[in-house]
């Protein structure tokens, strides 16, 4: 899954298992990845155990990419904790 902010150079993505375990779409990863820096476009990469494990921090990762390539991120509610409930050792960076 991948969402595409390309007018403020950023790209998140979530990076399933086969990623990891296919030498063939990890190569194919680290060629894009070459493709995407040279043309100054950030990558923000998410896996299973940032969604599910470490909600809080992952959008404090996803919120701070966005606001440094420049897209005005309004606060966020609490209303995706009924969703995600935060785990042990899910520190909360939502600043």
């Amino acid at each position: 899954m991948t969402i595409s902010y390309l007018a403020y150079r950023l790209i998140i993505e979530y990076d399933g298992r086969q990623h990891a375990e296919s030498q063939e779409q990890w190569h194919h990863d680290i060629e894009r990845d070459e493709e995407l820096d040279d043309g100054g476009i950030r990558r923000l990469v998410m896996v299973s155990n940032d969604i599910h494990r470490t909600p809080s921090r992952t959008l404090g990762r996803i919120t701070r990419a966005m606001a440094r390539q420049g897209m005005a991120v309004p606060p966020l509610k609490d209303e995706w904790r009924r969703h995600f409930p935060s785990r042990p050792g899910d520190l909360a960076m939502l600043a």
